[in-house]
Order: structure tokens, then C-alpha cells, then sequence
């Protein structure tokens, strides 16, 4: 392949130790994946790593662990995964990532993590009274967040490197400053990502349906209502700008800041296109995205990657999705920030497609404008956005657009 295209592994598929109740992947494990249940054999892992890093043109190849619950695979399944990839790394340099739910995470994992510099992204949606609402126990019967805050002292007693991946919910959407405040000051976490859940339904049979279909649908309950996620990012920007730009990182704003100064953000749903990163089941099958793991866009199988990353009539069509955009969003002032969203989080309007977090993308666009134009006035001129705070010290507040 010509360029980079990130390929994130999913050991034992959409099989995990907890039920949370907006996981997409609880009810896809009962249909489409039904036959991805099991570990990913030694030799899918193989023929994974070596063609990955094979069709990987540059000196880095980045391996990205996810599920489900990667963790369920075992420690000594990825002990076999730097093994192997020792193997075939040639003169390139390997990075490992891991998403979880931290609940397996021991003093062995924890000592293997640090060892091999493994970046872990840790999953925690606030103080219990928010992370326990949705994230629980297999059974169902009560949350997990105290576990997941001992896996983050222990990561941090053994200098595991990691950042926190926030999911944001229609309860969750409220407490903007509270999760801020609880990730930054109690937790002393520097690096944060925030989802937006956004599920579809089958009005008629409740059933979960492929994102961007036409079936008439709407969306989950739980799916973080579009004002209020707009809310919500107003509300914890204005608490990082006032005291932690370039302490604090904060993937969206990140991303937003990368647009307003002309470069490529690093969120998918933030740039021109899709197609980039793809996702590999246990059983070797490859599919344009984590979020589109259905029949329609599967592309293959890891041991035929070379003709998987060709660009087919099934890679095109996935391809044109995020640009497809009506003439509403064609015309918005924040194109070039959102570029659309994702497609998952698209609705029918007449004859178009819209984000369904559109209103919400927008007032924080809105409100963040002013200062986003002054970072990349700083960053232009080569000095550091950071020095914004002092500025707000004199002027606290600059004007929406």
C-alpha cells in the first residue's frame, strides 16, 4: 500500500467480561459476529503481523488491541504478540496500544505493560455516580468503577503510560465540568478522550440496525442528545483553557485546534474522509471500520491484506460515505472542522444525510471560535498556545461567534 492504513486487532473479538448497557457489540455477538467468538488462533496472529507490517510503508507500525475486552486473550497470548512481531520486525519500530476496561489488569499485566511500552487506553466515564450508570458487571447486578480506579493506581505505580477514554451519554452529558474536574484534579489524568454514543434502533422491533441505513429508525435512549454533547464540550473546554492548555490533552479540542491551523486532525471524525482504519476480527476477516463490523463491509481476510487495501468498489462506496454531505452541511461555517462527523452518526433529512450531533457540534464550534483563532495566531507566529491563559487573565472571556 501506498500509504498508511492502521489496522487495529480484536484478539477475542466482541467477547468481554462486563455488560455495559450501550455496548453496540452485546447484541451484534448474538447475530453478525456469532462466529467470532473464540481466540484468534497462532496463526491468524501471524499471518496478521507479518502482512501488517509488510504492507506498512513507513518505519512505524502501530498495533492497536481492542474488543470486546482484549484482555480476556490472556498475558500470555501477548507475550506471543511481541515474540512474534520481534520476528518480523525487520529494522522498523513496533508500538502497542491496548483498549480496555481495566478490570483483568494485575501487577503482572501491569509490569509486562511497562515493560514492552505498551500505551493503554483505559476506559471510565467519570465519578461512580456516572461510570457505574451504564458500565457494569457481567450479571448486570453493580457498576465497575471501583475497579477501574485501582487498575489506574496501579498503571500508575508502575509508570504504565495511558490516557482515559471517556463515553458520553445522555446522563453523562449534564456533568461536563464534574468528569473534567474528577479526570484532572482527583485523578490527576493528563490525557482525555471523549465518545459521543450514538446508537441506532429499528423503530419498529428495537433491534439494533447498520448505521447510515435506510430502514426507518431512531435513535437509542441512551444515545447523548445533540444540544446537550454541544453543552457538555462548552463545558469542559472552559475549564481546560483557563488553566491546562499544554497540560492537559484533550483529544477534541486537540483536533480542533489542529483545524483551525490547517493540519489533518487526529480524529477520524474530524477529517475529509474515511477508510484509513480498518478493523480485523479474531478469525482474520477485515472490515472498513470498527463501527460498520457488518456483512456489506467486510473486505476480506487478513491472509489476502494486499487485496484488501486495493481500492474496490467495496472500499470506494465506504470511502464516499463521510464525504457524501447535503447541501446544508456543504455550506456550514465548521466544514472544515467537522467534515460531517462520523457516518455513524448520521440520520435521514429529506434526501440527505444528517449528523445527528450536528446542533451540538456546532454551538461548540461556535463558542470555541474566538479562541481557537487566537492559539493559531500564537502557533503561527511560532510561540505556544499555551500562553492563551495569560491572555484570559486579563480578558477573561472572548465572544462566540
Amino acid at each position: 500500500m501506498n500509504k498508511n492504513i492502521h489496522i487495529m486487532a480484536k484478539p477475542k473479538s466482541h467477547i468481554c467480561n462486563i455488560s455495559c448497557d450501550y455496548c453496540f457489540y452485546l447484541q451484534k455477538g448474538e447475530t453478525t459476529l456469532s462466529n467470532c467468538n473464540k481466540l484468534m488462533t497462532d496463526e491468524t496472529l501471524r499471518v496478521y503481523i507479518k502482512n501488517y507490517i509488510e504492507q506498512t510503508p513507513s518505519n512505524t507500525v502501530e498495533f492497536t488491541w481492542q474488543g470486546g475486552e482484549p484482555t480476556l486473550a490472556g498475558l500470555e497470548f501477548f507475550k506471543r504478540v511481541i515474540e512474534i512481531q520481534n520476528q518480523y520486525s525487520v529494522n522498523k519500530v513496533i508500538r502497542n496500544s491496548l483498549q480496555t476496561n481495566g478490570l483483568i489488569i494485575n501487577e503482572s499485566w501491569a509490569m509486562f505493560l511497562k515493560e514492552y511500552n505498551f500505551l493503554v487506553g483505559l476506559s471510565c466515564d467519570g465519578p461512580e455516580h456516572i461510570h457505574d450508570r451504564y458500565r457494569k458487571n457481567k450479571s448486570g447486578s453493580s457498576g465497575t468503577h471501583k475497579q477501574v480506579i485501582a487498575t489506574i493506581h496501579l498503571l500508575k505505580k508502575y509508570g504504565v503510560e495511558f490516557n482515559l477514554l471517556c463515553v458520553v451519554t445522555d446522563y453523562s452529558c449534564k456533568y461536563g465540568n464534574e468528569i473534567y474536574q474528577y479526570f484532572v484534579e482527583d485523578l490527576k489524568v493528563k490525557h482525555l478522550q471523549f465518545i459521543p454514543i450514538v446508537e441506532h434502533k429499528h423503530v419498529m422491533t428495537g433491534e439494533l440496525i447498520v448505521p447510515c441505513s435506510k430502514s426507518l429508525s431512531e435513535v437509542t435512549s441512551w444515545s447523548v442528545p445533540s444540544k446537550c454533547y454541544g453543552e457538555f464540550l462548552k463545558d469542559v473546554f472552559n475549564c481546560w483553557i483557563k488553566r491546562d492548555v499544554g497540560t492537559v490533552f484533550v483529544q477534541i479540542f486537540d483536533s480542533t485546534l489542529a483545524a483551525w491551523v490547517g493540519d489533518v486532525p487526529s480524529m477520524c471524525v474530524m477529517q475529509p474522509s474515511c477508510g484509513d482504519s480498518l478493523i480485523m476480527e479474531s478469525n482474520g476477516d477485515i472490515y472498513n471500520c470498527d463501527h460498520f463490523v457488518y456483512p456489506e463491509y467486510r473486505l476480506g481476510s487478513i491472509s489476502n491484506l494486499e487485496t484488501c487495501l486495493e481500492l474496490n468498489e467495496k472500499r470506494i462506496a465506504f470511502n464516499n460515505l463521510k464525504p457524501n454531505l447535503g447541501e446544508k452541511c456543504q455550506k456550514c461555517l465548521y466544514k472544515f472542522a467537522c467534515q460531517g462527523g462520523c457516518p455513524k452518526h448520521r440520520v435521514p433529512m429529506g434526501n440527505d444525510q444528517h449528523n445527528f450531533l450536528c446542533e451540538g457540534y456546532k454551538a461548540f464550534f461556535g463558542h470555541v471560535a474566538p479562541y481557537m483563532d487566537f492559539m493559531s495566531s500564537l502557533i503561527k507566529r511560532q510561540y505556544s498556545p499555551s500562553l492563551i491563559m495569560d491572555y484570559l487573565t486579563h480578558l477573561p472571556q472572548l465572544s462566540d461567534r
